[in-house]
């Protein structure tokens, strides 16, 4: 019996999940390069490329070099890489994988060309473009004007361009995840198509988060997909209807310590095992805690300290100390990273997985 709190992964959960990505990146003839963040883990990467993706997505050089350590080849850095600390690392993992890595400045593309050309190579690289998540990425309209200086400098490569854009329309959340999808997805074919009118030479058209890029390998254009978290799925994505509670295939495994009042239970995980970044009552999805109890789907993990999780739940509820709960998290990302391993359950057995990308903070 294993101690608690522990991440599960129901196996035959996750590799239906695998497949049902990549049956949709292969019907609509796109490539699939799912990202790692999600679970961090390398031997899951290689069940998601032994089902039909080309490579991975990460975030972070040290997450890129970890993966590369255990032999996956074909890694995009999907990151704006600026600091000449990072561009030396990257230089180096180039030199024996296929690599690609973000930019969305001159000033970011200037330190990767010098130094890139001191190590006598050239760096591929893919123009990050804000269509409206205002995070990283060039503006649209500027995008262009820098697609053009990249293509000229020295010792780099200019694959393409890029995009994140998650569950965003016309700046704010929303539920239509078709129409959010296609018009991503379109924006960038668009994009890409006045950026070849000006003889700019764009190969890669990279889109698509877990809620969008379903809809977003339908665009005729799109080339690629990088989707995440569909890898297990959790409540954020089956409350934006991209899976079913179901089809979730991880889960925090807790134990009741304490049922101090009828409406009260507490359980032995808190901040330190769930993460706290999607929180309760945010626009559009408002859920109610910080996860879905599978016993008791109407009790509410309303607060959290860092070793106790306080749930609400009814006086007739039968849950007593000594009790194990399931709770799926509101987002599994940050969730793993919170964990040194995780447990893969097949059957009734678990197999103790290292999660080796956790904590790569550069």
């Amino acid at each position: 019996m294993l101690d608690t709190p522990s991440l599960i992964i129901d196996e035959e959960k996750m590799k239906k999940n695998i497949k049902k990505l990549a049956e949709i990146a292969k019907k609509h003839g796109v490539t699939l390069r799912p990202h790692t963040k999600t679970h961090k883990i390398p031997d899951i990467a290689k069940k998601q490329i032994a089902t039909g993706a080309k490579g991975i997505t990460v975030a972070k050089v040290g997450e890129a070099e970890v993966m590369a350590e255990h032999g996956i080849n074909d890694i995009f850095i999907a990151y704006p890489i600026v600091t000449e600390a990072k561009i030396e690392r990257v230089a180096e993992l180039s030199k024996s994988i296929n690599l690609i890595i973000g930019v969305d400045s001159l000033e970011g593309a200037t330190k990767i060309s010098e130094v890139a050309k001191r190590h006598q190579i050239s760096i591929q690289v893919r123009l990050e473009v804000d269509i409206g998540f205002r995070r990283t990425g060039v503006l649209y309209d500027d995008a262009i004007k820098l697609a053009a200086e990249l293509q000229n400098m020295d010792n780099i490569e200019f694959q393409g361009i890029y995009t994140y854009r998650g569950f965003f329309m016309n700046g704010k959340p929303t539920l239509e995840l078709e129409k959010a999808g296609v018009e991503e997805g379109q924006l960038m074919v668009d994009l890409a198509e006045r950026m070849r009118k000006e003889r700019i030479q764009v190969r890669d058209i990279s889109v698509g988060s877990t809620p969008t890029a379903p809809y977003a390998a339908m665009v005729k254009g799109i080339t690629e997909v990088r989707p995440g978290t569909y890898v297990f799925y959790d409540r954020m994505q089956a409350a934006l209807g991209s899976c079913s509670l179901d089809e979730c295939a991880a889960y925090i495994q807790a134990t009741v310590i304490s049922r101090p009042s009828e409406d009260l239970m507490i359980i032995d995980g808190g901040s330190k095992t769930f993460a706290t970044d999607v929180g309760p009552n945010s626009d559009p999805l408002f859920l109610k805690g910080f996860g879905h109890i599978v016993e008791a789907p109407h009790a509410i993990l309303e607060r959290l300290s860092e070793e106790h999780g306080m749930v609400k739940i009814n006086k007739e509820d039968p849950f007593k100390v000594g009790d194990i709960v399931r709770v799926i998290p509101n987002h599994i990302c940050s969730t793993v990273n919170l964990h040194d391993k995780v447990f893969l359950k097949h059957d009734d057995q678990f197999e103790e997985k290292i999660v080796y990308a956790r904590g790569k903070l550069s």
